[in-house]
């Protein structure tokens, strides 16, 4: 692994990590900060499974089918290694260390050197659906389909909040994610080692949510001169001060039912991380309130939520919180436009992969980085999808295209 990387600036104190109770083996050390156990083998059956009714699931409900994609992905070459990991990390935003857990997927295919993915997911409303359940996350076991599948170790950090982490949701909070990203790479590194499996070129993905995440670690990396052969995102809100100022200036009647819990949870973090005390009651209609914290929480369902509020952005929220964005002069505000992941000149080869029919990120923001990148005379593309392509669409999409690309950067 990079030198560099290694010596990543955060102090590792020591963590007795428990783990829940689902494994399959007692947790191994790799060192005295990381530990790591394994899951199970995806076999080349189960693989082929995911990408035929796992394909189908995901995209129920979808503006496209499986139909739509069927044949376009890799068949799958390599059964594949599954290991939870969980490592110690920091919350820069609040000074503290915590611990974070992530997914190592290892090709079983006797290499001694392997290109490494790091995937960055979507919002989830399930503390669980994460990486490190793969079970769980079906966007996750879809890119161990098509990645790891193929020889690349697919890594993917459980953002703070999720997975074995006892800190709350931090949706969308910058500094925490980087260094969860980091930090789960880094531990990967070290579970690598221990299979023998040295670090290839790597690579970034991420989608929704994770699309962001990809976008402020691959700064981030950058500004570390830690070389990332390339990077893609699919349906990324890149900057989310302008997505949230979206969903409340200028709904849609496409508008996804999601986006008052998407805002919710982000107001919640934004008040802890940032300690912005009573962030969350200044911004969410009383009557609003008490539901959006036991969502929070992990005390309510996302549909329970749904059916005690609204799927209206501006029936959600107060009409002096939704006005103190227009100029962005309040504490939130500005701690959001400062969340931004697109605002720097990138040295790295980037696509940014969208559908022109998502009903969560405006067709504008999907294209914006990199139409400033390309002022900026920056090698990123922003690729459509399809004129009916959705969220869901725009990602499985991003699979098929994203996987032929990387690999020409193997071949050169």
């Amino acid at each position: 692994m990079r030198k560099n990387l290694l010596l990543t600036t955060v102090t590792y104190l020591l963590f007795a990590v428990a783990i829940s109770s689902c494994r399959k083996e007692s947790p191994v050390p790799v060192q005295p900060v990381v530990t790591w156990q394994y899951i199970e083998t995806y076999d080349l059956q189960k693989l082929n499974q995911i990408l035929n009714v796992g394909l189908e699931e995901f995209l129920a409900g979808s503006s496209m089918k499986a139909s739509d994609f069927r044949g376009q992905f890799a068949v799958p070459e390599y059964p594949v290694k599954l290991y939870r990991v969980t490592y110690p990390t920091l919350v820069p935003e609040l000074g503290i260390s915590t611990v974070a857990s992530g997914l190592v997927a290892i090709p079983d295919n006797g290499r001694d050197s392997m290109p490494v993915i790091s995937y960055q997911h979507g919002t989830v409303m399930l503390k669980t659906a994460c990486p490190s359940n793969p079970d769980s996350s079906l966007e996750t076991r879809l890119m161990i389909a098509q990645f790891a599948s193929q020889g690349y170790v697919v890594i993917g950090p459980d953002f703070i909040g999720l997975g074995v982490s006892d800190q709350p949701h931090s949706d969308f909070v910058r500094l925490t994610t980087e260094q969860a990203c980091i930090d789960m790479l880094n531990a990967a590194d070290k579970v690598l080692k221990e299979q023998k499996v040295k670090m290839g070129p790597l690579f970034l993905h991420g989608w929704s949510q994770g699309g962001w995440a990809t976008m402020t670690f691959l700064r981030r990396l950058e500004a570390m001169n830690i070389h990332v052969t390339a990077a893609s995102t699919a349906c990324a809100p890149a900057d989310f001060f302008a997505t949230m100022d979206s969903w409340i200036n200028n709904p849609q009647p496409g508008d996804s039912p999601v986006l008052t819990a998407i805002i919710s949870n982000c107001l919640y973090s934004y008040q802890y991380y940032n300690q912005l005390n009573g962030l969350a009651s200044s911004a969410i209609r009383p009557e609003f309130l008490q539901a959006s914290k036991d969502l929070y929480n992990w005390n309510m369902y996302f549909i329970t939520f749904l059916e005690k509020t609204t799927i209206h952005v501006r029936d959600f929220l107060r009409p002096d919180f939704m006005s103190s964005g227009n100029i962005a002069s309040t504490p939130f505000w500005q701690a959001l436009d400062n969340s931004q992941a697109y605002r720097w000149r990138c040295h790295t080869p980037l696509r940014m992969y969208y559908g022109e029919t998502d009903s969560f990120i405006p067709l504008f923001i999907s294209t914006l980085p990199a139409a400033y990148q390309n002022q900026l005379g920056c090698n990123t593309l922003a690729v459509s999808a399809g004129a009916i392509a959705d969220h869901s669409a725009g990602y499985v999409y991003s699979l098929i295209h994203a996987k032929p690309w990387f690999d020409g950067f193997l071949h050169k």
